[in-house]
């Protein structure tokens, strides 16, 4: 979301990208295909409508204001960020579950890592209980899809509260549940399966270095690009392309990781 380098946007994007497709497969790239590209199209034509600046005029639209080359590049540019930070965002809710967040910050936070790990489980738990609730209501001939205008908006009025109904009592017993266990209280301890080997040392010592590095590089101007008035920025050099190497191999390091451990499991069952 920060660095505005073209370099660095097609890294991200293909980066995610390559990620969502590895741990999605096939519905990866049909929400590629279905939300992200329409929406990419949508914001790369928005901003050339409505913003004018930039010195090199390509045009002039009908209703007589300049169409430059800086402000479609800036619409493209922006259209990347924006689906670069959704597709991350959809391989960080397939990977990070809720106890996941919980075993991290659970005794830091106790009470925000709880409500932070019932809101990132929400959607998918509220989805999975629509297509319940639907389902029921069909059965009785209460469907939200046939019928007149009315009725349909009625059934959806119903199943609705249904829906709101089922969320603040599951919430409320969630809450009971978790006070009842002593969550929150101090010298509380908690089972979790995960521990903070070596192999997690060394995965941190990595994302240091290279978060330590590009921001370095970002500080030093290395990673320094501009749209208005006229498109400028660092491309070539040793430092700056050392930069862009790191970032690439920070944004593939979920990839590299995933790869590894797929063929040590492969290797395993061949001795096997």
């Amino acid at each position: 979301m920060f660095f505005m380098h073209p370099v660095s946007l097609l890294i991200s994007l293909i980066s995610a990208l390559t990620y969502a497709v590895y741990l999605d497969g096939s519905r990866a790239v049909r929400l590629g295909l279905t939300a992200l590209l329409p929406m990419v199209l949508l914001a790369a034509l928005v901003n050339p409508a409505f913003n004018h600046e930039g010195a090199t005029i390509l045009t002039y639209l009908p209703s007589g204001n300049p169409l430059t080359l800086e402000s479609i590049v800036y619409g493209l540019a922006a259209a990347c960020i924006l689906a670069s930070v959704l597709t991350w965002f959809s391989c960080y809710n397939a990977v990070m579950t809720s106890d996941k967040f919980v075993y991290l910050f659970g005794r830091v936070i106790p009470a925000l890592s709880l409500v932070l790990s019932m809101t990132l489980r929400f959607v998918p738990r509220f989805r999975a209980q629509l297509r319940v609730v639907s389902q029921a209501q069909a059965c009785v001939g209460r469907d939200a899809s046939t019928g007149s205008l009315l009725r349909r908006a009625r059934n959806g009025i119903t199943m609705v509260s249904i829906l709101v109904t089922w969320s603040l009592e599951n919430a409320i017993e969630t809450a009971d549940s978790m006070k009842s266990r002593g969550y929150g209280l101090p010298g509380r301890t908690a089972f979790s399966i995960y521990r903070f080997d070596d192999r997690d040392r060394a995965a941190l010592v990595w994302l240091v270095f290279c978060g330590f590095y590009i921001a370095a590089g970002w500080s030093a101007g290395g990673l320094r690009w501009r749209y208005y008035p006229t498109i400028q920025g660092t491309l070539t050099g040793a430092f700056p392309i050392s930069f862009q190497l790191v970032y690439l191999a920070l944004c593939l390091t979920p990839v590299i990781l995933n790869g590894m451990e797929d063929w040590k499991w492969k290797r395993l069952q061949s001795v096997i």
